[in-house]
């Protein structure tokens, strides 16, 4: 790799590590001199102006962070000498108080990306309207207390979607809820040609009135309980001729031409390290706008990941009340550390994300939105609620990658786009989940577990032409070609939880 070190944007008072650099090597940042006054290792920051105690940290253009002593150029820049003030309940207080009357420029615009080189996809059209992107027979537990019966009818018919989990019963109001909303919006969604409904008979979710409004939907569902049907050995073996019949019946389904204005698809980060936000995200950002251009929707989750950002994203709403929105579902998200009076690094960003490079949640938010583009945002979603206007749309969910992926999946995405730095090999299970690596060493690693590596932009391939090829990619997974997460058979799967179990 020949290029040293990047400075991600003009005003930045920080520079980033492009390879392993060690203590007393020269850099040159912009025609100057720099030399280094300790290692950084890959992807870290280091001073490349005087950083004073107390004084934000810029990278991207924006603050990180402020300065815990006073830094001198050349010097590493992490977490011994810099903290983010955001998401700080031990501090009190919110950015505001720490940075009153800040004004910096906001980060480079989204090169130009052209027209979108597909327009349409091969996709199974369901009785709803609704096109998926592939043709699931899906067994799904509607209580914990069938996961045993769902599970042994997806070893001996591999070819299902067994889905058991933790949720159904000792959930109250709104939890419950969600819970119903989520594990129908599965056996509704346009990847699934055909549901079975395995439940006990004694839990909280409505396991026939769901079954009901399923078919009054035009979903091909049938439903069992255990209870019902005299046993956990009599559900399991007339399940099995249940599932045997779905599949014969759902592979009569043919795919057929449709807009790629049908395509929903979510964005999600995960494992990230300091690149992500140079090379992955961006280049994802750009396959964004390619699918937004096309009329179709792209979900942007992770309300945590705003943190520190959401006056970019707000500024780019399409109204003052998206904008609005915007901007409370991340004080709802932040209030919720500050009530609990912890640092929320750590958790976000977690160990792995700071051994990455990342030093705090604003700077992790600054790379995480990038995944969505340029374009307007259109509106505002709740957690595993349908968008119902097309172009780009925020989901509000948290952090946790299983359960956002599990709540834009439900809200009606038939493919994700999930970008790691540090490697992670989550998916779905019925959705197809692309993985984008944020570097080469990392792709190199994990190989099998990686489908695109972004990490070429370090080595002079243009972010355009990456995110083009994501692009593609999102357009052939949606043809029918498998990804590394289905190959391996990753099904995560779990939702937030709002209040307390009982």
């Amino acid at each position: 790799m020949s290029v040293q070190a990047l400075l991600m944007h003009p005003d930045d008072n920080v520079a980033l590590a492009a390879t392993n650099l060690t203590a007393g090597a020269v850099i040159a940042l912009d025609g100057v001199a720099l030399t280094l006054r300790q290692d950084v290792p890959f992807g870290h920051k280091f001073a490349c102006r005087p950083i004073h105690a107390g004084d934000p940290v810029l990278k991207y253009g924006q603050p990180i962070g402020r300065a815990t002593t006073d830094i001198q150029p050349g010097e590493h820049v992490h977490s011994h000498n810099m903290e983010g003030v955001r998401a700080r309940g031990d501090l009190g207080g919110g950015a505001a108080e720490h940075f009153p009357g800040e004004s910096h420029s906001a980060p480079l615009k989204s090169m130009a990306v052209g027209e979108p080189p597909a327009t349409h996809f091969m996709g199974y059209r369901r009785k709803d309207g609704r096109v998926g992107v592939r043709n699931h027979v899906l067994v799904l537990a509607t209580v914990h207390c069938a996961n045993t019966v769902v599970e042994r009818i997806g070893r001996v018919l591999p070819a299902v979607v067994a889905l058991p989990h933790a949720y159904g019963c000792s959930q109250l109001d709104a939890d419950l809820a969600q819970t119903q909303r989520v594990l129908e919006a599965y056996a509704s969604h346009p990847n699934v040609g055909a549901a079975l409904l395995i439940g006990l008979g004694c839990e909280s979710i409505p396991t026939v009135e769901m079954a009901e409004r399923l078919a009054a939907r035009g979903v091909l569902v049938q439903r069992l309980t255990i209870q019902e049907e005299g046993g956990c050995r009599a559900t399991y073996e007339k399940g099995l001729g249940i599932a045997r019949e779905m599949l014969q019946e759902v592979a009569e389904t043919r795919r057929e031409p449709v807009p790629l204005s049908e395509l929903v698809v979510a964005m999600e980060c995960g494992g990230s390290d300091a690149w992500s936000g140079v090379t992955a995200n961006p280049a994802v950002g750009v396959a964004s706008d390619l699918i937004v251009a096309a009329g179709g929707t792209v979900i942007l989750s992770e309300t945590p990941e705003f943190i520190g950002a959401e006056h970019l994203l707000a500024a780019r709403a399409v109204s003052s009340e998206v904008a609005r929105r915007i901007i409370e579902i991340v004080a709802g998200r932040e209030e919720g550390v500050r009530r609990m009076g912890v640092d929320i690094r750590g958790a976000n960003p977690t160990p792995g994300n700071m051994a990455g490079g990342l030093t705090t949640i604003e700077e992790k938010s600054l790379g995480t939105i990038s995944k969505g583009g340029s374009t307007p945002i259109q509106e505002v979603v709740g957690y595993a609620h349908r968008p119902s206007r097309r172009g780009l749309v925020i989901m509000d969910t948290p952090g946790n990658d299983p359960q956002s992926v599990t709540a834009m999946v439900a809200g009606g995405a038939q493919v994700v786009v999930f970008t790691t730095g540090r490697g992670s090999p989550t998916g779905s299970p019925i959705a197809p989940v692309i993985k984008v690596a944020s570097n080469t060493r990392m792709y190199g690693r994990l190989r099998d577990d990686m489908d695109i590596n972004a990490g070429v932009i370090l080595e002079g391939e243009s972010l355009v032409d990456v995110g083009r090829r994501i692009f593609r990619e999102i357009v052939e997974v949606a043809n029918g070609k498998e990804t590394a997460a289905e190959m391996w058979g990753h099904r995560e799967f779990a939702i937030e939880e709002i209040g307390p179990r009982v």
